[in-house]
């Protein structure tokens, strides 16, 4: 049954993701888990994140993709340990992928790990990797109507960035609406309006991303 298939699947996955979660405990590590569609900016966000806090915190990159070692490429000209994995068409990253790679980073030399998932806004919700949270970007030109249509990565996030919100004046994305669907799915989400281009908004994402690793140190 396909239904048991994916239970048993699941079921492994939770059981590595508690490995994992008990070994960034131990280590005082904390882990976001980033998420997006594809072209929603992640790795925008990720590069102009880490210009304004590595100096802060020791940080580390896994970076999730289908293929090619483009976006790892990128993080790792802000001269912070990255380590690459290709799901060779797989629409997300699991427990086990990150427990693999652990083995390539320097983990008593860290305070935060930042996973970015493969960019799909269905799979990575459903495989919990051992984070501490998730976060979920949301590009305005993707459209307001996305939270609703995706509903369980949006629950499933502590924190929704919509990233581009220099565009809105020429889209006909609904600001307003959307912040309404996104409390209505998940009451008391954190919110962060940021353009990366514009570099607006990104203290606030950052605030939060410290006082999240703050928590865990």
């Amino acid at each position: 049954m396909k239904v048991e298939v994916m239970k048993n699947i699941l079921g492994a996955n939770d059981k590595i993701a508690e490995e994992n979660r008990r070994f960034f405990a131990e280590k005082k590590i904390c882990v976001m888990n980033l998420m997006g569609s594809p072209g929603s900016g992640k790795t925008t966000l990720l590069e102009k994140t880490l210009s304004k806090i590595s100096e802060k915190i020791k940080v580390a990159v896994i970076e999730g993709d289908l293929f090619t070692a483009k976006d790892a490429e990128r993080i790792e000209r802000h001269n912070v340990p990255v380590v690459q994995i290709n799901t060779s068409g797989g629409c997300h990253l699991d427990a086990p992928m990150i427990q693999k790679a652990l083995s390539s980073l320097d983990t008593d030399n860290l305070n935060l790990i930042i996973v970015e998932n493969v960019g799909n806004l269905v799979c990575p919700a459903e495989f919990d990797v051992g984070e501490n949270f998730k976060a979920v970007v949301l590009s305005i030109t993707e459209g307001d109507d996305k939270p609703l249509k995706y509903p369980l990565i949006f629950k499933e996030s502590e924190i929704v960035v919509l990233n581009k919100v220099d565009l809105i004046p020429f889209t006909n994305f609904n600001l307003d609406a959307a912040k309404e669907d996104l409390t209505t799915i998940h009451p008391g989400v954190k919110i962060s309006e940021i353009s990366c281009t514009k570099e607006t908004g990104l203290d606030d994402f950052c605030d939060f991303i410290l006082k999240k690793v703050n928590e865990v140190m």
